[in-house]
């Protein structure tokens, strides 16, 4: 025998559950993280949603425009600001795409109006408002299958999806029938549309939680990971990415090079066109370089203008060519902005057939000889490390 509710029952639990969802998802965000657009979004997003929910409640009690008109209306337009901030967490959309997403919204609500205007019968709202949260629903399967999303990201828009056809169902069914879509009347639908939507509150709420947790967990490792300024490698993570390069080119029996530089009189640019003329030296550096180099190519700042390249694969006369096309780039290229000034780098190169023992600490410290070497020769120029016998030992026994 199916368990069958009133509609006042039905609302006001859902009322509360959107309340309670709200209430506790703001005290955890005040508490723990700082507001940005997303939780604005979402946190948004749920209380219109509660007040449509709880303006329903009193249906019996205050006029039809407050609880069936404008009641709708913020659950469509709340509904929305949930879709967008889901989609915000993996990828910003086109703001184009933002404004065209909200007028579809604007004339969801406005089709609604019209049906509460001149067809205000329960079968044709159902079918207005169950169809236009499905079309809202419909950004959410970018989220399920698109390219580079979490498993995490694919399931809660999974999830979305489930709702979504659950909406276009009900929407279709109610064209043709009248009471057994309607939550206000009692039937087995009745119940599995509570269950439906309550799970879909918790699972969706309880997941956009986890989905933040889990930005900002790799928030978290590429901030320990990345030099702030120039988006490079810090020496830690590049050393650790370094070594497990190294020994898949030690199975693989290839070649690894590696380059070490900095800038010429990095310290005189600093002292005269001030430190913010540096930072923009070290970051239009970065920039021309990483046009040379490929995926597997590791690239690190050490600290000051001190930068290193591991180039998996590149034997001696490649890492030479692309040690040369870098040099020549960087003299020639252009004055920096309204900062008149040019600059150019001095280079150390080693490569090695890596052994098991071979470490990327060993290249560095042949490759600093060599750029020391690179300097006291005139700087602007490459030099290669020659490896004497003790050496070769370290590096490949």
């Amino acid at each position: 025998m199916p368990i069958l509710f009133d509609m006042k029952t039905i609302t006001t639990a859902l009322g509360i559950g959107y309340l309670l969802t709200l209430l506790l998802i703001a005290a955890y965000w005040r508490d723990k993280q700082k507001m940005d657009t997303i939780k604005i979004l979402f946190l948004t997003s749920k209380a219109t949603q509660t007040t449509g929910w709880f303006l329903a409640v009193f249906r019996d009690n205050i006029s039809d425009l407050l609880s069936i008109s404008i009641a709708n209306s913020l659950m469509l337009f709340g509904l929305a600001l949930e879709v967008i901030a889901l989609l915000r967490i993996h990828d910003t959309p086109n703001p184009q795409l933002v404004k065209l997403y909200l007028f579809i919204t604007a004339i969801c609500i406005a089709s609604f109006q019209y049906v509460y205007l001149f067809h205000n019968e329960e079968h044709y709202r159902i079918v207005c408002v169950s169809m236009t949260m499905g079309i809202l629903l419909l950004p959410t399967c970018r989220a399920a299958v698109q390219q580079g999303a979490s498993i995490l990201m694919r399931i809660i828009g999974s999830i979305y999806m489930v709702v979504m056809v659950a909406f276009l169902y009900r929407g279709m069914s109610a064209w043709h029938a009248t009471n057994w879509t309607s939550l206000y009347h009692p039937s087995s639908y009745q119940l599995i549309s509570i269950m439906t939507i309550y799970l879909a509150l918790v699972l969706s709420s309880t997941g956009f939680v986890l989905l933040l947790k889990d930005q900002a967990s790799h928030e978290l490792i590429r901030l320990a990971s990345y030099d702030s300024l120039t988006n490079t490698f810090n020496r830690r993570a590049f050393t650790d990415y370094a070594d497990k390069a190294i020994l898949l080119a030690v199975k693989q029996g290839t070649p690894v090079s590696y380059l070490l530089f900095d800038i010429d009189k990095f310290k005189q640019i600093n002292d005269t066109h001030g430190h913010h003329a540096g930072d923009q030296v070290l970051q239009d550096l970065v920039h021309q370089i990483k046009s040379y180099l490929c995926e597997a190519d590791l690239f690190v700042r050490y600290g000051g203008d001190e930068f290193g390249i591991l180039l998996p694969g590149h034997n001696e006369v490649q890492s030479d060519n692309l040690a040369s096309a870098i040099m020549q780039k960087i003299s020639q290229s252009t004055p920096l902005g309204a900062v008149p000034l040019t600059y150019t780098i001095s280079l150390g190169v080693i490569t090695v057939i890596p052994n098991p023992k071979t470490r990327i600490e060993h290249l560095y410290t042949s490759c600093d000889k060599a750029l020391y070497h690179a300097k006291r020769n005139g700087r602007n120029r490459m030099s290669r490390s020659q490896l004497h016998v003790e050496q070769k030992a370290e590096l490949l026994v």
